[in-house]
C-alpha cells in the first residue's frame, strides 16, 4: 500500500525534505524564543538560544541531509549555486519550500503556545512594549542598531556561517566525518547567535524570518511587522544574508577550495568537478559518489540500483 505513495522523481523528494527540514528549524528554533520571551524571570539567554538553535540546525540537516543536501536557507541555496555548488533549475523549488516550511512550523508554534502567548500579552498581540511578542517568530533589532548597521550585522553573520558550513563539509580540508557534519554545522550557527546575536537575534535566513513574519502579519500583530520603523527593516534579514552568503561562499572558494592540489572546476555545468591527485592516493570515483559531492553539504545519499 505505501508503496503507491512512494515518490519517485529526485527533485520532488529533495524538495518535500528542505520543507521537512526546514519546518524542524524554525519550529525548535523559534519554539527557544518562546520560552525565552515567556520566561522573563529565568536566566538562560543566550545559552539557551546557543543550543536550542544550534541543536535545531542540527535536526534539520539530519532530518533533510541525506536528500536534499539540507540547505533550509534561500541564502545559502542561492550562494552555493553562484559558486557551481547547485543547479539553478533547483533554486524556486528550494526556496518555495524553504519558505513554506518556515511558514508551517510558524502555524504549529503558534497552536501550540496559543494559551502562554494569551497569558503573557493579555490577548493583545504587540511588535513592540514590555509585552511584545512578535520578536518570537522574526527578528526585531534593538533600539539603537540603524538600518545600515543591521544590513552589516546579517552580512557578517551570514559570511561567517556559510564559510564554516563549507569548511565543515570539505572532505579536502579537515575530514570531518559525514555523521558528525550536521553537530558541527549546529556549533557554527550556536557560535554566530553567541557572537553576533546581541543587535538583531542573527536570524541569517531569509525564510526563518520573511516566512514567519507574513504569519504574524495574519495571525493578529497586524501589518507593523512589515510598516516597522517605516518599513525600513523588515526587508534587512532577506537582502543582508543573502549578500553574506554569497561573500562567505565565495571567500572560502576562493581562498581555500579553489586551491587544493588536483582540484579542477567545470563551472559551465553548474556543478564543480574536483578529483584528488596522486600525492593525495586518489581512488576511483563512482557516479554515485560525484552526485553525492555536488550536494551542498557533501551528506547526500544517492540511490544505488543493483
Amino acid at each position: 500500500m505505501l508503496e503507491s505513495v512512494k515518490i519517485k522523481n529526485a527533485v520532488v523528494r529533495e524538495v518535500l525534505a528542505e520543507l521537512l527540514g526546514t519546518f524542524v528549524l524554525v519550529l525548535f528554533g523559534n519554539t527557544v524564543l518562546a520560552v525565552l520571551t515567556f520566561d522573563k524571570a529565568g536566566n538562560a539567554g543566550y545559552g539557551a538560544a546557543f543550543w536550542g538553535w544550534g541543536l535545531a540546525l542540527t535536526l534539520g540537516v539530519l532530518v533533510a541531509g541525506g536528500v536534499s543536501g539540507a540547505h533550509l536557507n534561500p541564502a545559502i541555496t542561492v550562494a552555493v549555486t553562484t559558486v557551481g555548488k547547485f543547479s539553478w533549475r533547483k533554486i524556486v523549488p528550494y526556496m518555495v519550500a524553504q519558505y513554506l516550511g518556515a511558514f508551517i512550523a510558524s502555524v504549529i508554534l503558534f497552536l501550540t503556545y496559543r494559551g502562554a502567548l494569551d497569558n503573557f500579552d493579555g490577548g493583545v498581540r504587540a511588535v513592540t512594549g514590555a509585552n511584545a511578542t512578535a520578536g518570537i517568530f522574526a527578528s526585531y533589532p534593538k533600539e539603537f542598531v540603524s538600518t545600515g548597521n543591521g544590513l552589516v550585522d546579517q552580512i557578517v553573520g551570514t559570511a561567517l556561517l556559510v564559510l564554516a558550513i563549507l569548511a565543515i563539509t570539505d572532505s579536502r580540508n579537515m575530514a570531518v566525518p559525514q555523521g558528525v557534519q550536521p553537530l558541527f554545522i549546529g556549533f557554527a550557527l550556536g557560535a554566530v547567535i553567541l557572537c553576533f546575536g546581541y543587535n538583531c537575534g542573527a536570524p541569517l535566513n531569509p525564510a526563518r524570518d520573511l516566512g514567519p513574519r507574513v504569519f504574524t502579519a495574519m495571525a493578529g500583530w497586524g501589518g507593523e511587522v512589515f510598516s516597522f520603523r517605516d518599513y525600513n527593516w523588515f526587508w534587512v534579514p532577506i537582502v543582508g544574508p543573502h549578500i553574506g552568503a554569497i561573500v562567505g561562499a565565495w571567500l572560502y572558494t576562493l581562498a581555500v577550495e579553489l586551491h587544493w592540489p588536483g582540484a579542477s572546476y567545470d563551472m559551465e555545468s553548474g556543478n564543480p568537478v574536483s578529483a584528488k591527485d596522486d600525492a593525495y592516493n586518489a581512488q576511483p570515483v563512482s557516479q554515485c559518489e560525484i552526485e553525492n559531492a555536488i550536494q551542498m553539504r557533501g551528506i547526500k545519499q544517492c540511490e544505488i540500483k543493483n
